[in-house]
């Protein structure tokens, strides 16, 4: 919990260095979707390699979930380039196959992979409408909270996994000068290496996909 607590500090006082830096349009966003992840293959350091069926369960609790602040340099004579830093609560669980071909119990990271970004973003108003197309691109860190039951003991904890790429694409509508309803894909790429029971390491490479549906404010 002290690293996810941690993690949200830093993002809220990077958000306030960037709002002090100019004069400039700031934004709050949140939002939920369906967030999917392809199999994967789960390396552990005591034990066989593990071909991993994964599953999103977006809208089980705690559910998937995300809040980005993005900083638009008007300022700085560049309206449509911006700086985002961006937390999801992504999360993945081994399917039963999985399980079933492990023999371990429990092995997931539901109380979040937890990505913490920082992003550029593009925009590119529409003229003569209310549709503001977007893309972007950054990088950031993973901490997962590593579920694991296995034989040899339990590992029910927040680590810090690793680096973490995203990439994104959306279009928002603006209902008025403050408020807009966003849509978009996100996209996540997770070098995962952490510890679990008995000083084994498990590593992997996780791709989380997400559908995105949120909504902003504008000040």
């Amino acid at each position: 919990m002290t690293s996810r607590i941690s993690s949200l500090a830093f993002a809220g006082a990077l958000l306030t260095a960037l709002t002090s830096t100019a004069h400039a349009e700031m934004a709050i966003s949140v939002y939920s979707g369906f967030q999917t992840a392809p199999h994967s293959d789960v390396h552990v350091s005591d034990g066989p390699d593990i071909r991993t069926g994964w599953e999103g369960r977006s809208f089980d609790t705690p559910p998937y979930y995300g809040v980005r602040g993005t900083w638009w340099m008007d300022g700085m004579g560049k309206p449509n380039l911006g700086l985002a830093v961006d937390f999801s609560h992504a999360k993945v669980y081994a399917d039963d196959a999985t399980l079933a071909a492990s023999g371990w119990s429990h092995f997931e990271f539901s109380d979040g992979l937890n990505l913490l970004t920082l992003n550029a973003l593009y925009r590119m108003p529409i003229e003569g409408t209310k549709f503001v197309p977007y893309v972007g691109a950054g990088a950031g860190v993973n901490i997962p909270h590593v579920e694991v039951t296995r034989g040899s003991g339990r590992t029910f904890e927040y680590q810090l996994g690793g680096a973490t790429l995203q990439a994104q694409a959306g279009v928002a509508y603006e209902f008025t000068k403050n408020w807009s309803a966003f849509l978009e894909y996100k996209g996540n790429y997770s070098w995962v290496d952490v510890d679990i029971d008995s000083g084994a390491t498990l590593k992997t490479k996780i791709l989380t996909n997400a559908v995105n549906l949120g909504v902003s404010y504008k000040f």
